[in-house]
């Protein structure tokens, strides 16, 4: 088991890191962890989801839990399921947008809230690690919740006008979920890409992060005239969005266009960001008369951040949109209803809307391999001293005209580093400047 229990979730490779007697010491330990009663269990569409799942349910019926199968399911319906039945805790078996031959766990309490990466995480490694509990009266059932998780998010939908969505669900599990919320708003065009899940992403791995899956979807936008595009990830908890020139939209502006969007009915409300976001966001959010308030990054971070600020939504650079009226929970298939909204209400195209927001150069998100992550940071601290500093996450660094964060990632063996500034040429000067002093730190 080490190395599978991650700072936000459980991720290994099938079957030599990740195989079923683990997958069924896990749900026995989760239900003890949490001393839950009733659960709700979900997976995705991967060639060893089915067969983990059932380990899974086997521990957990053994712990003593009635457990609710609810078969293959995105993320966000997981997460809908659990608050919606009142479940004690919620399992969903996906290794989101890796390849297939990854699987894992993300876990979460009642009302969906994630177990913690700091707590409850260890606390769970540390009981699979232990005898097994066996508790009578547990059992499971079988039970569909598509229609009525459909529902809900359609019933978000503002005044419905004639639009044209191209939707690449890299079959992965948003595939099913779409055409379903398209029947039910006549006016919407559904153009649909690889809705069939099929865990072995036989078309492109469900990434929308990654430029070279979009292609196909980019063309397809500008081909059928769409007003815009979606691509989700393998759990249908992220999203990519595509204007209706056939342009990737940065998503740290997605956030800024939905905050502006939810401001107008909530004004004063909070909104997080991530901490890499550009400066435009926090701008565009005070200027719709919202508190805009920086958060860590990942998703059990935001949740609880959420919740601590009461934030009515929150959004982050890897695609992961975060509503209050969902439980505090990301869900990519009500960003896709939100966007449809903005465009309906406004009546402009999607890159119009952005185009405010895209005011700062920007290097993205780049990621380095380095040796010794820490000894960079505490190179980095010292070389700019001068600058306002804070280690929310990493090492943010700001100054009046330029800024940039590093952080370690908690997913790979990589450090991430953002950039920006107000010029294309500061940026590409302060780009130059803090790879070089990276290098030189690695070369200490």
């Amino acid at each position: 088991m080490a190395g599978i229990f991650r700072a936000y979730d459980i991720r290994g490779r099938y079957p030599d890191e990740l195989d079923e007697a683990t997958a069924k010491r896990i749900g026995n330990a989760f239900v003890a962890l949490l001393a839950a009663e009733r659960i709700v269990v979900g997976r995705d569409m991967r060639p060893s989801s089915e067969s983990l799942s059932r380990a899974f349910i086997r521990g957990a019926v053994e712990a003593g839990a009635e457990v609710a199968d609810i078969g293959m399911a995105s993320t966000p319906l997981l997460n809908h399921a659990v608050i919606a039945g009142g479940f004690d805790g919620g399992a969903m078996v996906t290794a989101s947008h890796l390849p297939g031959e990854m699987n894992g766990f993300k876990l979460a309490r009642e009302d969906a809230v994630p177990l913690s990466g700091d707590r409850d995480l260890p606390l769970l490694e540390t009981r699979t690690g232990e005898e097994e509990v066996a508790r009578a009266g547990g059992s499971c059932r079988e039970t569909g919740m598509l229609d009525a998780y459909v529902g809900t998010v359609a019933g978000f939908v503002r005044a419905p006008k004639p639009l044209t969505v191209v939707v690449d669900a890299g079959n992965g599990m948003a595939g099913p979920e779409v055409p379903r919320l398209f029947e039910r708003i006549p006016a919407w065009r559904l153009v649909p890409m690889y809705t069939e899940p099929d865990g072995r992403f036989p078309h492109h791995h469900a990434n929308p992060l990654d430029p070279a899956t979009t292609r196909e979807l980019q063309e397809r936008v500008v081909a059928e005239g769409a007003d815009f595009g979606v691509a989700f990830d393998g759990d249908g908890d992220r999203c990519g969005l595509i204007d209706e020139r056939g342009e990737r939209v940065r998503e740290d502006l997605v956030t800024g266009l939905v905050a502006e969007y939810l401001l107008e009915e909530n004004p004063g409300a909070t909104i997080l960001y991530d901490l890499r976001s550009s400066r435009a966001i926090r701008e565009a959010i005070e200027r719709a008369g919202g508190r805009g308030v920086r958060s860590r990054v990942g998703h059990a971070f935001i949740k609880t951040a959420m919740r601590e600020e009461d934030a009515l939504f929150a959004g982050e650079l890897s695609g992961h949109y975060y509503y209050r009226d969902m439980g505090f929970t990301d869900n990519g298939l009500l960003t896709l209803v939100t966007i449809a909204n903005i465009l309906a209400a406004s009546g402009r195209t999607l890159s119009e809307l952005v185009e405010p927001l895209d005011r700062y150069p920007s290097t993205g998100e780049v990621n380095l391999t380095v040796s010794e992550p820490a000894a960079v940071l505490a190179v980095l601290a010292a070389r700019y001293r001068d600058a306002d500093l804070d280690r929310l996450d990493g090492l943010t660094a700001t100054y009046p005209d330029w800024w940039f964060n590093i952080r370690r990632s908690h997913t790979e063996p990589v450090v991430r580093l953002n950039i920006e500034a107000d010029t294309r040429s500061l940026l590409d000067e302060k780009k130059r400047e803090v790879l070089a002093a990276i290098r030189d730190a690695e070369g200490a």
